[in-house]
């Protein structure tokens, strides 16, 4: 990845109902053709409510907006080529005419956005490596430490071997979740 290239997020505009398979397709196009350096996340933005049916409460998750889905990514012609022609996207906004690339959403409306969903936007990259020691600063396994064991780069969470019980236990964290130790 250049120097000059950033993160930013956009929006996709996908057939309504498949969002998620958007998502799903997305991530597994991201690792399947070398572009994680390039498409980081994909997030659709759902939020919980609960329904009554024959008196019984059941929380269900609906889509905040329907056929629309959040990419971060850094822009480049293979990166665009790769988003563009995952099954379901239907194209990006931003985006005026053919050729033509997408304007990126601005930091505050993906603030904005991230904070009623419980996210952070996570300017700050994955600065650690598998088998690095890290602290856990957030969850239940807070104040543990474990070995990170893998990296998931485009979803900004790790597996940490943690000492439970005199046992290793894996977990999965987001990166917001860990502190390095030095």
């Amino acid at each position: 990845m250049l120097e000059s290239e950033e993160k930013k997020w956009y929006v996709l505009h996908t057939y309504s109902g498949y969002e998620n398979k958007v998502k799903n397709n997305l991530d597994s196009r991201a690792k399947s053709m070398g572009m994680e350096d390039y498409i980081f996340r994909v997030v659709v933005p759902e939020e919980e409510e609960i329904e009554t049916k024959n008196g019984k409460e059941k929380t269900v998750k609906k889509n905040e907006f329907p056929g629309y889905v959040l990419v971060e990514m850094v822009m480049t012609d293979d990166s665009w080529y790769v988003v563009r022609n995952t099954p379901g996207v239907t194209g990006f906004i931003g985006s005026h005419g053919s050729g033509s690339k997408p304007t990126p959403l601005l930091p505050e409306e993906v603030d904005r956005v991230l904070r009623r969903l419980g996210m952070t936007a996570r300017h700050a990259d994955i600065n650690v490596e598998v088998g690095e020691l890290v602290t856990i600063v957030d969850g239940a396994f807070e104040g543990l430490t474990g070995k990170i064991t893998e990296i998931d780069h485009n979803n900004m969470k790790l597996k940490v071997n943690i000492d439970m019980f005199g046992r290793e236990t894996s977990t999965e964290l987001d990166i917001d979740q860990i502190d390095k130790i030095d």
